[in-house]
């Protein structure tokens, strides 16, 4: 036994993997080559196809795109509804996955998944048949009344991503909190701040703000388009999953004081979450902002879907990729950390098959609710955060914007940028062409560094979105969920340049609507580009179509919905008066009743 662990020692070290690393060889080779310009190590019995010593995956061609084996290379796969069975198969191995996906599927440059399905396959030839459940007729009220029922509960959230990820989670928060529970929002330790100030308690998860967002870009997305970035994905990841257990039960950092989480909120990329409510015995409730479960109507973001047969397959083709390249770090947390059996099931399915109640924060008139999403999906609303009301802008801001028309704002947040002095150029140029003002938003890319002075552009370091967009004329951004929904809040048309992943979705969403030109990707994006979704933007019937989609989100409470969903989600069960929460400073915990939502859960 030592002699093999000295080899696996010495095998890591020659890879340049330390001993006792964050390594799995079977991981390596399947998240290797999924990239669409990776090199893959070898597995046993490989033959090398350069004298470096690295092995190139036999299914990927020279230009990196995924290629389809030859018919014999999978030859009792000859049918997709037989591929498609085989793929959610935990008994094949790596190697077979990796000639099934091969076959199916095609990782794209902008990151997506692209594939397809013969025209006269039909979803139930793939088990994957819909079902359509009834509209919900009149949504239930909360009684507000008394508190009877439950006592104030102790509710951790667990949310990885960027500053828009999270922000709707402390708007979510805070009306948990004055309802009388004691509410630990963990997330990464860039947010301290923002999460303190908004009044909330905080508790540090694994994992860097900065460095997912950098991974995202440079990657277009979750799937690693190279070695060297593997294991930093995957060590990210690690920090995430293992830090988990921590934020549901450790004292508060701040104070010390005990907690120990009642219920747990999550978001999907924080992974770990399923395992740790089911140590802890504890609800698990899912809030997004992207669709995140399968449905026949649309296909998952984060691919690129022509047939409608295939819509559904999209969710379990990306589950599983996800899957595969964590499963080990899952289950080594599991085994280790939890003292839990290893699992084999998908990452995401999992949740499904659990019933696990999930509640998706964008507007209904914006996409509505999937007629195959049954009673446990709630489409909530978009959930705002009220920074306007406290903010006091610098003197220098309001006499810009009083000197001339409504600007058009551009800024892609907390997205770093390749090279944000070309970018400036391109948006300095197309707004001179274009006769408009605008106001660039530094954000983490460091746009907006002039080298000359342009009255007509004004550089911002910061300012909230609800103040900011209401005084402007158009938006330019990424395309992230939240800037989206302040944008079309404030009726104003949308250009998305998306980076990666669901930028693209909102962006084709905006177009689809006629509130906003096609998306420009942001690898695609030129003056002349810019200057024609500048000039499709300043079309009255555009103006018009924003103030329509506005006036129908106006009377919409995403906060409020998602606190109501998680009400009426939530067991009926005594909670024992030991995980009750110690004192802490809220307001009004006494008088609340979830107790009609309950009935009906």
């Amino acid at each position: 036994m030592e002699e093999n662990q000295s080899l696996i020692a010495r095998q890591q070290r020659d890879r340049g993997h330390p001993a006792n690393s964050n390594y799995n060889e079977e991981a390596e080779i399947l998240w290797r080559s999924l990239a669409p310009n990776a090199e893959v190590a070898t597995p046993k019995n490989a033959t090398s196809s350069n004298s470096s010593g690295v092995w190139r995956n036999p299914g990927i061609s020279e230009s990196g795109s995924l290629l389809q084996p030859k018919d014999d290379e999978c030859g009792e796969f000859d049918t997709l509804d037989t591929l498609a069975a085989e793929l959610f198969n935990d008994k094949i191995s790596i190697q077979k996955k990796l000639k099934l996906f091969n076959r199916l599927a095609t990782i794209k440059e902008d990151g997506t998944v692209q594939f397809e399905v013969p025209g006269h396959i039909e979803p139930r030839s793939l088990e994957l048949e819909p079902q359509v459940f009834p509209e919900a007729t009149d949504d239930e009220s909360v009684d507000t009344d008394d508190m009877k029922d439950i006592p104030p509960l102790q509710i951790v959230m667990l949310i990885v991503g960027t500053r828009g990820d999270v922000q709707p989670f402390v708007a979510i928060g805070k009306r948990f909190q004055e309802d009388g529970h004691r509410v630990r929002l963990a997330t990464h330790s860039n947010f301290k701040d923002f999460v303190l100030d908004a009044g909330l308690e905080f508790f540090p998860l694994g994992g860097d703000a900065k460095l997912l967002a950098s991974y995202m870009v440079k990657n277009k997305g979750f799937f690693p388009s190279e070695h060297s970035e593997i294991m930093v994905q995957r060590q990210q990841m690690r920090e995430i999953i293992f830090s988990l257990y921590a934020a549901c039960k450790d004292p508060d950092p701040q104070t010390s004081v005990r907690f120990k989480a009642d219920a747990i909120i999550a978001n999907p990329p924080a992974y770990g979450h399923t395992h740790v409510a089911e140590l802890l015995k504890v609800p698990l409730h899912m809030i997004f902002t992207i669709p995140w479960t399968a449905t026949s109507e649309f296909p998952h973001p984060f691919t690129r879907v022509k047939q409608p047969a295939a819509y559904r397959l999209s969710y379990h083709i990306i589950d599983t990729l996800v899957w595969l390249g964590i499963r080990d770090l899952i289950n080594e947390y599991r085994k280790k950390h939890l003292k839990l059996r290893p699992v084999t099931y998908l990452s995401g399915s999992q949740s499904s098959r659990m019933k696990v109640p999930f509640g998706y924060i964008w507007s209904p008139h914006l996409v509505p609710k999937p007629k195959d999403w049954g009673p446990k999906l709630d489409v909530v609303g978009f959930c705002f955060l009220d920074l306007a009301t406290n903010y006091e802008p610098p003197t220098a801001l309001l006499d810009w914007l009083r000197s001339g028309d409504a600007p058009i704002y551009i800024g892609f947040g907390s997205l770093p940028v390749e090279e944000p002095e070309k970018m400036t150029e391109v948006i300095v140029r197309a707004l001179e062409l274009t006769g408009q003002r605008g106001i660039i938003n530094k954000g983490w890319g460091g746009l907006g560094n002039l080298a000359e002075p342009k009255k007509y552009v004004y550089s911002l370091d910061s300012c909230p979105h609800d103040w900011l967009f209401l005084r402007c004329k158009a938006v330019v951004h990424h395309g992230g969920a939240g800037t989206t929904a302040a944008g079309l809040k404030a009726a104003c048309p949308t250009t998305i340049v998306p980076f990666f992943g669901d930028q693209y979705f909102w962006g084709e969403q905006v177009h689809g609507r006629g509130v906003g030109p096609a998306p420009i990707p942001v690898d695609d994006f030129s003056t002349e580009k810019l200057v024609y979704a500048i000039k499709y933007m300043m079309d009255p019937r555009v103006k018009l179509r924003a103030v329509e989609l506005a006036k129908a989100m106006e009377n919409e409470d995403g906060v409020t919905g998602a606190v109501k969903a998680f009400y009426k989600h939530f067991p009926m069960k005594k909670i024992e008066s030991a995980s009750q929460p110690e004192p802490h400073n809220t307001k009004n915990h006494s008088r609340f009743s979830i107790r009609k939502c309950f009935r009906k859960s």
